[in-house]
């Protein structure tokens, strides 16, 4: 009787490979789109106090995953690994190696050399095939598993159901390729005056005579004998319509990865989202990005923080870099928020990477900006008092 059943999704037969599909464009730019952008942002802890939150920077699972998760990779490079696995394969995997039961490391573990089995007592054990094609068993406690939407034990790869969509692009790239190399070149027959019968050496003459009609040398300047004329039966490219196959190919790709086009460099669609990278930018993260983010966010928390922890600590991306506006636009909110009471001007010179001052700590009202608490006892404001 079987121990347990496979976890994974339906099989799609195809000969797309990862490595197959990074060779299309549209897909390596979309996998390095949302990879280097959520590698790149800051993480942040903060612990939990009420409605406060204060930073905490001394929070182990925090320092762990912000300075050295493993032995081989900085923080950057670890992120990269989480995401790339999970915006192709749908699932990403860490080994998580523990000195007693302080979680001292990470190891990302390649998607496609796992394999999770639902037990029959409900819990989940994870196989991992090594290179010598031996098979290692995992207890889910061991394993942090991140996963797209699935059957909620194993998330569904963007790779496997995009692959006839990377077998149509792959195929209209060789089109292109051999269109390129025989300078757009169509094939045909050669046909001759009615009547007129070649011997079999006639035909080869001709035939080797035309060969690089078809195929060769784009500057080659065949001669025909006898009335004999060349009626070409392949479609040129501009008939088969290449180049619109080709960006409704990038579209369709971008679409199964979740990313607008237009931010992989499909000049088509750069009116969709409007004119403004701003716009662009803020659309993109709260349709596309903040998903992923979420995901690891609560994955971080369920598989990584103890259950005493959650309702006093949170780990958290920080944003606000993606989203982070230009100068003058900063410079026009600080002063709203400092002049509304919402922010002190050492806050304001904080987010801006700037050292405090004396008497930043302050909240000030609108209009006077003098220390909340004070009224003007005259239009001159040379006397402050209390209120």
């Amino acid at each position: 009787m079987r121990e347990g059943l496979q976890a994974y999704g339906p099989s799609i037969t195809t000969s797309v490979t990862f490595d197959t599909a990074m060779q299309v464009s549209a897909f390596w730019a979309s996998a390095r789109l949302l990879t280097e952008t959520v590698s790149a942002m800051p993480i942040s802890c903060y612990k939990l106090d009420g409605d406060t939150r204060i930073s905490n920077n001394d929070y182990g699972i925090y320092r762990l995953l912000n300075q050295m998760p493993n032995r081989y990779q900085t923080r950057n490079e670890f992120f990269e690994s989480i995401m790339l696995n999970l915006v192709t394969c749908g699932n990403s995997y860490c080994l998580i190696q523990r000195s007693g039961n302080r979680i001292i490391g990470l190891m990302p573990i390649p998607a496609t050399q796992m394999e999770p089995w639902l037990m029959r007592d409900g819990s989940i054990v994870y196989r991992f095939t090594d290179l010598d094609s031996k098979q290692h068993a995992y207890k889910e406690q061991d394993i942090w598993h991140v996963k797209l939407f699935g059957n909620g034990i194993v998330g569904l790869s963007p790779l496997q159901y995009a692959a006839k969509s990377l077998e149509t692009a792959m195929i209209q790239d060789d089109r292109n390729k051999k269109t390129s190399k025989s300078g757009g070149k169509v094939a045909g027959y050669v046909e001759t005056p009615a009547g007129t019968i070649l011997k079999k050496e006639q035909r080869n003459a001709i035939r080797e005579e035309l060969q690089a009609m078809v195929s060769g040398d784009a500057d080659f300047l065949p001669v025909l004998e006898m009335g004999a004329k060349f009626v070409p039966t392949g479609l040129n490219p501009s008939d088969v319509k290449l180049l619109e196959s080709r960006r409704f190919s990038i579209e369709d790709i971008a679409r199964f990865m979740g990313v607008p086009s237009v931010l992989i460099n499909d000049t088509a669609g750069s009116t969709v989202w409007g004119s403004g990278i701003g716009q662009l930018v803020e659309g993109f993260y709260k349709l596309n990005l903040r998903p992923y983010l979420e995901r690891i966010e609560s994955s971080i928390k369920r598989h990584l923080m103890p259950i005493g922890d959650f309702d006093n600590y949170s780990i958290e991306f920080d944003f606000d870099s993606l989203l982070r506006a230009d100068l003058a636009t900063r410079l026009n909110t600080n002063s709203a928020a400092i002049n509304s009471g919402q922010m002190t001007p050492n806050e304001a010179r904080a987010a801006e990477g700037r050292a405090p001052q004396e008497g930043g700590d302050k909240i000030y009202l609108n209009g006077t900006l003098v220390p909340a608490g004070t009224a003007q006892n005259n239009l001159g404001g040379a006397n402050n008092e209390e209120i």
